[in-house]
């Protein structure tokens, strides 16, 4: 698989299959993603990688508690955007669509949405990570190490979902996987497996704006 596959293959899968992934492969991807950019050479993110017991352990205690309030930051600044507003409309649209939840049917959405406390079944997750004092270029910078792990582990023949929900239970999760709330920031969870491509909510079509709407070329 060839660069431009990867990018093209990648989507956020959400059903994976109940078959197992070797950590080794996941070793295998971390270690080659520690060669992604950063700002100063920093290297700011940190991760912590689930499975098994641990990953149920966490999972149990997230399915048997509250959000914390507030989550651990913001990422629905862009929706005061009515033109941002709008593609996180279409694309809950659609995506609700190919499962034939009806936009009024809370009680189907939100069994849906309970789904990211299991991380749609997949079989391991990343938590994602980094010390507190890290400022926007740092998270810029997390975000390319995030995107070369997912890029690799679609060479490796694995499916991802980037999961920022995981901010509503980071309290939770750094108490379970012993990383201190006061220094550090969880920002995601990775789910990282085999997903079942024959589900309707990983086959739909991905909405992108054009090109030309996003950058100018200037000579």
């Amino acid at each position: 698989m060839n660069v431009s596959e990867a990018v093209a293959n990648r989507r956020s899968v959400r059903a994976f299959l109940d078959k197992p992934v070797d950590l080794d492969v996941i070793r295998r991807i971390l270690d080659k993603a520690r060669f992604a950019p950063s700002g100063c050479n920093f290297q700011p993110w940190r991760g912590t990688v689930l499975s098994g017991a641990k990953l149920r352990e966490v999972q149990e205690a997230m399915d048997a508690s509250a959000p914390q309030d507030p989550p651990e930051y913001s990422w629905s600044d862009p929706e005061q955007s009515p033109e941002h507003l709008g593609r996180l409309r279409q694309l809950g649209g659609i995506l609700y669509g190919s499962m034939g939840i009806e936009r009024g049917d809370k009680d189907k959405r939100d069994d849906f949405a309970r789904q990211n406390v299991f991380s749609f079944g997949a079989p391991v997750v990343l938590m994602v990570h980094f010390e507190r004092f890290m400022g926007p270029p740092q998270w810029s910078d997390v975000g390319m190490w995030l995107q070369t792990i997912m890029l690799l582990c679609q060479e490796e023949g694995l499916d991802t979902c980037p999961q920022e929900w995981m901010a509503m239970y980071a309290r939770l999760i750094k108490q379970h996987i012993g990383v201190s709330d006061e220094e550090q920031i969880l920002f995601c969870g990775i789910a990282i497996g085999y997903g079942d491509r024959s589900a309707s909510v990983n086959r739909f079509d991905r909405p992108r704006i054009a090109l030309d709407d996003q950058v100018r070329f200037l000579s």
